[in-house]
């Protein structure tokens, strides 16, 4: 029997669940204006995808309180977030009413109108380009319309359920 022809165990989602944790990643708000409104969550599930063009990704949870807005919205700033900024973190990743959560921090109106913290590491503003589900989430690709950079801030880290940053 060939090794490929043998089925293969799938990883339980604790094990899964406890694994990622150590694999750390900057943490990042990601905004939207749907329908007038501001709409933000917080992922770490963001990545590089090319520089020619200019294009990352970033994964939602299709039960988020955030999906449908991010779904039907042409832009979104994925913000990356500061030492100090983990209230912002904490809000926007938590149960905070989506009206509430723009409260904490100082934000700006990017290029398209979305949310761009103002103070963040960085800010990536994007086009979206395309869309893909994967089991819960959704897959978003967006090319980098415009890059806004603080020289003078670190970036905020997570790993093993904690934050770090210097």
């Amino acid at each position: 029997m060939d090794i490929f022809d043998q089925p293969l165990e799938i990883v339980d989602r604790a094990a899964f669940r406890n694994g990622m944790s150590r694999l750390g990643s900057a943490v990042s708000v990601v905004t939207t204006v749907f329908g007038g409104k501001r709409y933000g969550f917080t992922a770490s599930a963001v990545c590089s995808v090319s520089d020619t063009p200019a294009t990352l990704l970033v994964c939602i949870n299709r039960t988020s309180s955030c999906f449908p807005a991010f779904d039907n919205a042409r832009h979104f700033c994925v913000n990356t977030l500061t030492p100090g900024q983990e209230e912002i973190s904490d809000v926007f990743g938590g149960k905070t009413p989506v009206a509430d959560r723009f409260v904490f921090g100082e934000w700006e109106k990017g290029l398209t109108g979305v949310p761009v913290l103002a103070d963040a590491s960085v800010s990536f503003e994007c086009e979206l380009t395309n869309a893909i589900e994967q089991a819960t989430h959704r897959v978003f690709f967006g090319r980098v319309i415009n890059i806004r950079e603080n020289d003078e801030k670190a970036t905020l880290f997570y790993c093993r359920r904690r934050y770090f940053g210097g």
